[in-house]
């Protein structure tokens, strides 16, 4: 198997993990994944009342670092990188051009000069290419670009008794560490563990970062800590991170689609300069366009899925659906899209096998926790 072959279906390490655990595989993302070991509703509700552990080996790790480095991510990013300090982390995205978003990605300030960025796995070569490009047209010295992508593993340990369940395993104060920074020490007996307060679950919980070699360990070392951490699969990751109104790439957003039309405003910072900066400033300030919307089915059983059209009262489409689950929590469909005419936004219905459904429009996220 060659990582330049894009046709050949990956493995994360923990592979053999997942078999042995019963898991259902399923390919995400051209890589061998569990979609779920018991059922995903078990595994979702596990997770918000006690603590899970899922493998998310599969997303992308770039090492950037170099003299330039934080240059080169303040051009290529929307959010500002300047506002965090080393040991903190930052949601924002790469854009291209036109405004359009490449991939939603978390950087890690690790010093002055060494950066991580977590990116989809989807995205790992388009991603590569796209700052090797910039490294080369903009002649930024000394910058290197290292994928760690299939040398390193990431596990995520997620819900409210998460913390409480893994501290015993290492020496770092983890109820100390705050949300979106990180601390690099030892975990399980393993030295220069990258532990950080991230997840995509909306609970509270940590994202491990380790070298494959180490991965077992601490997979195995955590799941024996308590009967009540239990392994999950992507189905509930899915159904979790919906709750919380995250948003999913090729799905929620693609480089078709702004951050300002995702309703991710949040991560642009226009006091500085980054590409198709004038773009998006121009978009804002017309408000010309799609919609990106949240909304419960709250009177029939129907759930939503991608695809879905939204319509009016006459039956014509005013946008699409670009993910929807069956909420756990609020025992209910829950969905998020766009729509075109942001006139019709009070009288919009979700259209199932010919049939109008009433739906009602909230802000996210779906639930509190």
């Amino acid at each position: 198997m060659t990582e330049n072959n894009k046709n050949v279906i990956k493995k994360t390490i923990l592979y053999d993990n997942h078999i042995r655990l019963g898991a259902k595989i399923v390919n995400y993302s051209n890589f061998y994944m569990p979609l779920q070991y018991t059922s995903s509703l078990i595994e979702h509700m596990h997770v918000r009342n006690y603590a899970g552990i899922f493998d998310v080996s599969h997303m992308g790790k770039f090492i950037l670092k170099g003299r330039y480095s934080e240059n080169l991510i303040q051009y290529l990013t929307t959010n500002d990188l300047s506002k965090i300090k080393i040991g903190q982390a930052q949601y924002t995205c790469l854009i291209n051009d036109k405004g359009g978003i490449i991939d939603d990605i978390v950087v890690y300030k690790i010093s002055e000069k060494s950066f991580l960025l977590i990116v989809n796995a989807s995205n790992i070569e388009k991603n590569k290419n796209w700052i090797n490009n910039h490294i080369k047209k903009y002649e930024y010295s000394n910058i290197e670009l290292i994928d760690a992508s299939l040398t390193h593993s990431v596990l995520s340990i997620q819900g409210p008794l998460s913390l409480f369940y893994i501290q015993k395993l290492t020496n770092i104060s983890l109820n100390k560490v705050p949300f979106y920074h990180f601390k690099i020490g030892e975990f399980s007996g393993i030295k220069n563990v990258l532990i950080s307060r991230t997840g995509y679950t909306g609970n509270k919980g940590i994202e491990i970062y380790v070298s494959n070699e180490n991965a077992k360990k601490i997979w195995n070392d955590i799941l024996k800590i308590e009967k009540k951490i239990i392994p999950c699969g992507i189905a509930s990751r899915n159904s979790l991170r919906l709750e919380m109104g995250y948003r999913l790439y090729g799905q929620d957003i693609s480089e078709k689609t702004t951050p300002i039309e995702a309703n991710l405003s949040w991560i642009i910072n226009f006091d500085k300069k980054f590409i198709a900066k004038k773009i998006l400033q121009k978009q804002k300030k017309e408000g010309k366009y799609k919609k990106f919307i949240s909304f419960l089915v709250e009177k029939e059983k129907k759930i939503p899925r991608p695809g879905h059209l939204l319509i009016d009262e006459n039956k014509i489409s005013v946008g699409y659906v670009t993910s929807g689950v069956y909420s756990p929590v609020l025992k209910k469909g829950i969905g998020m899209g766009y729509i075109t005419n942001i006139e019709k936004k009070d009288s919009i219905f979700l259209f199932i096998r010919k049939k109008k459904i009433p739906i009602k429009i909230v802000k996210l996220p779906f639930i509190k926790i």
